[in-house]
């Protein structure tokens, strides 16, 4: 164990929709190097001195839900930047809890280690690799996106791949490109997700925003690249 208490900065105690076809709570962990313009918890992006919310007293509270609960469910922020959440797994895990991650894919050689302690990932992927920077703000973060992408692949984790979608940053031909990427990469679960503006401190962005986008006849290029896929409005 590594003796620090893992950063919580906010929590829900019941959620059926984070963890797909289960009833979860979710803990959300504090931190994230990305600056992404459409961030709908950008209080969560500062790691603070002390945890907001403490994490012996949340896992108390698990405790004595067990059987009332399927699934915890653990996001941000970016999870993977707490260096506690194994322990906080494997102590989530002990009490019989499905543990799913939610994840940017932001560090792989983190990420790694955690896939067998998993039940399910749900990770974004957020442009054409290449394009990363343009979205995240940091030069070089779509390398580390590809790796951890390959690795949940790899690790036959049950998962759900998506993509937030805004035509300012992803207009439709390069949506196409990221989606025969992923296909190509061997993705076979892949949901879009409508930008929402709830949260979003990027005007520029709220105010570029087109409702309905992206369109049917991109959707119907997409949807049969992928054995199971989701357009998801207004989430």
């Amino acid at each position: 164990m590594d003796g620090r208490p893992l950063k919580v900065g906010g929590y829900t105690p019941f959620s059926t929709t984070d963890y797909p076809g289960h009833l979860s709570a979710v803990v959300f962990v504090q931190g994230c190097p990305w600056r992404c313009g459409y961030c709908h918890n950008p209080h969560l992006q500062q790691r603070t001195r002390d945890s907001p919310l403490s994490w012996s007293a949340l896992l108390a509270g698990l405790e004595r839900r067990v059987g009332l609960l399927d699934a915890v469910v653990f996001c941000g922020g970016e999870a993977t930047m707490d260096p506690t959440l194994g322990d906080a797994i494997a102590q989530v895990r002990a009490l019989g809890f499905k543990v799913g991650l939610e994840t940017a894919c932001i560090y792989p050689d983190r990420l790694k280690p955690l896939l067998q302690a998993l039940d399910w990932v749900g990770f974004d992927v957020k442009a054409p690799f290449a394009r990363y920077a343009e979205i995240t703000g940091v030069a070089g973060s779509g390398e580390p996106a590809r790796e951890s992408v390959e690795a949940i692949l790899a690790s036959g984790v049950d998962y759900e791949c998506r993509t937030t979608v805004h035509p300012a940053q992803l207009p439709a031909a390069t949506l196409i490109e990221l989606a025969a990427t992923l296909a190509g990469m061997g993705v076979n679960n892949y949901a879009l997700q409508e930008f929402r503006a709830t949260g979003c401190a990027d005007e520029a962005l709220v105010a570029a925003a087109i409702a309905g986008y992206p369109g049917g006849d991109t959707l119907a290029k997409i949807a049969p690249m992928f054995p199971r896929f989701t357009m998801r409005r207004g989430h």
